[in-house]
């Protein structure tokens, strides 16, 4: 190799050769460039400062008229991108049956088409699809013909090159290409709204605000309140944020810079000899729900100043090549997070969020409680809890031998979630198959005693301790 040789044009090469567009090339070079110097990505204590507090969702309804005016002119993105490999899956995790027969994305489309015929407003959906979850999801989505708008329904998010953590070099695994790739994480929004062209035809069409989610959160709806508050003090970003317990301690949490702007920091960023801090929820006491709002205009002139580069903080996530095995090379994945963009605007905000509008999917455990009677389908098509107001949070708890994967949990509930609403803790341990309308009150234990499958009969009520 020439000693002049750019170790960077390895990946220039792969990256081209896959169709990646130059922005996103360069995008990636940055970070990369930052791994090389010795950059981490980690923010330390000494850089950052507790939030001591941030104005409440309930104390904003005098702008609710302002966001109303504004829905015309506002875009609901969501973020479509992942697998749900983690439960077993091979296609779009939104496709998933969640609530009386409808998947994520069916609720999200109904979600849509009611505010818009409340609110007389053209209110588009947009995904932020992969290239493994697109096909599936248009496909869906044509079952609602009535979205159709003046815009394209979806846009592609980018991937990177893995990084070999040895000598950094890109990752090779001839066995599984696909393995040498991996998503740059959810701030590659603003790149893709770019390098598609979807922030240039939202602006032409008088899009002004986006209001951007997981499509795996259904609590995630576009709130005129909050739409109009944004509006009307011209914030450029807003981030939604909801008071930390110790069920979100391993959270990205919200802090102040020392030059007084705000700042997210994920796990992945934290020092280990930080992580005790990082996870203290009385220090840092706002998580990040991933719903922000973000103005359309600021994103551009951003963008137009930074020549298409927002430069947000780099998480370097150190994995294994193939995620299904151990012993194969050890990597990193360079990320961000779309969150992190609030440090990019003069003048963002964060706005405390009810725990309502926080609601994701991500393990079948919590799929399990969306299925039972404990959530509601409202006539807005928000999934709301249907247990009494001062009730605590259900805690489900499967065994992952048995339950990890979706065909797993189908498999022993075949007739469905039993009742958790007047549960507060439903625990399995073991291969236990549960038969139809199954009651379970208060702080339920079931057990498969010594390995053997068993099976809870039909009609079966089952109270506190009860196994």
């Amino acid at each position: 190799m020439s000693p002049t040789h750019d170790p960077f044009e390895d990946f220039r090469t792969r990256m081209q050769r896959e169709g990646l567009p130059d922005l996103a090339v360069e995008t990636f070079r940055r970070y990369y460039d930052a791994l090389r110097s010795g950059r981490t990505g980690l923010i330390p204590r000494d850089e950052i400062a507790p939030l001591e507090g941030v104005p409440d969702a309930a104390d904003l309804e005098g702008h609710r008229s302002a966001g109303t005016a504004a829905l015309d002119r506002c875009v609901v993105i969501k973020l479509n991108g992942g697998l749900g490999t983690s439960m077993g899956m091979t296609k779009a995790k939104s496709l998933l049956p969640v609530k009386d027969g409808r998947t994520f994305l069916d609720l999200i489309a109904l979600q849509v088409l009611h505010l818009r015929r409340t609110h007389g407003a053209r209110l588009p959906l947009v995904l932020m699809n992969s290239f493994r979850t697109r096909e599936d999801s248009l496909a869906a989505l044509a079952a609602h013909p009535e979205l159709a708008c003046d815009l394209p329904p979806d846009f592609l998010q980018h991937k990177v090159p893995k990084v070999r953590a040895d000598d950094l070099a890109p990752a090779s695994w001839p066995q599984d290409p696909e393995h040498e790739w991996c998503p740059p994480g959810h701030g590659d929004l603003y790149t893709a709204l770019l390098t598609s062209g979807m922030l240039e035809s939202l602006r032409k069409a008088g899009y002004r605000w986006a209001f951007v989610s997981n499509s795996d959160n259904l609590g995630a709806v576009p709130d005129p309140a909050l739409l109009g508050f944004m509006a009307e003090r011209a914030t450029p970003f807003l981030m939604e944020v909801c008071p930390r317990t110790e069920a979100h301690r391993k959270g990205g949490h919200l802090a102040r810079r020392r030059d007084g702007g705000l700042v997210l920091r994920e796990l992945a960023q934290c020092p280990d000899d930080e992580l005790d801090e990082f996870q203290d929820v009385s220090r840092h006491r706002f998580f990040n729900t991933n719903n922000l709002w973000v103005d359309l205009d600021a994103l551009h002139a951003a963008l137009d100043a930074r020549s298409g580069v927002l430069e947000l903080p780099m998480i370097r996530n150190e994995k294994t090549l193939d995620p299904t095995d151990s012993s194969s090379p050890k990597v990193y994945q360079l990320e961000t997070a779309m969150g992190s963009a609030i440090e990019v605007f003069e003048g963002a905000e964060a706005v405390c969020v009810p725990g309502e509008r926080f609601a994701p999917v991500k393990t079948t455990a919590d799929l399990l409680a969306l299925w039972s009677d404990a959530y509601r389908l409202a006539e807005d098509f928000r999934v709301l809890s249907a247990r009494d107001a001062d009730a605590p949070t259900l805690v489900v708890e499967l065994d992952a031998s048995f339950y990890k994967r979706i065909d797993q949990l189908e498999a022993r509930f075949p007739q469905g979630a039993p009742s958790l609403v007047r549960c507060r803790r439903f625990a399995v341990h073991g291969d236990v198959h549960f038969g139809r309308d199954v009651v379970a009150e208060g702080d339920v234990d079931v057990r498969a005693d010594d390995g053997a499958p068993r099976q809870v009969p039909d009609g079966t009520r089952l109270t506190d301790g009860g196994s």
